[in-house]
């Protein structure tokens, strides 16, 4: 019985990770972790008219600069990526 559940929790998490690809893993790093925030963040704020535009007249910026702005921060929020050190 408890293996039935551990498979059906498996199972889930799986199809969660499948289509949220945002939920993170065990493997996950910090960057990658903060990335993800960081990007949830920015589309949440362009998703919304009113977040945009509150955020518009908080910079004294034009909603499509606004917009376009937060976009293109989207492809890289926290800046590249840190180098592996090999050893």
């Amino acid at each position: 019985m408890s293996s039935e559940l551990r498979y059906t929790a498996n199972t889930q998490l799986e199809h969660l990770h499948a289509r949220y690809s945002g939920t993170g893993h065990a493997d996950l790093t910090k960057y990658e972790w903060l990335t993800h925030q960081h990007r949830d963040s920015l589309s949440s704020i362009v998703g919304h008219p009113a977040l945009t535009s509150y955020v518009a007249i908080a910079d004294g910026e034009a909603i499509g600069r606004v917009r376009f702005e937060m976009t293109e921060r989207m492809l890289q929020p926290c800046g590249p990526p840190l180098g592996k050190d090999e050893d």
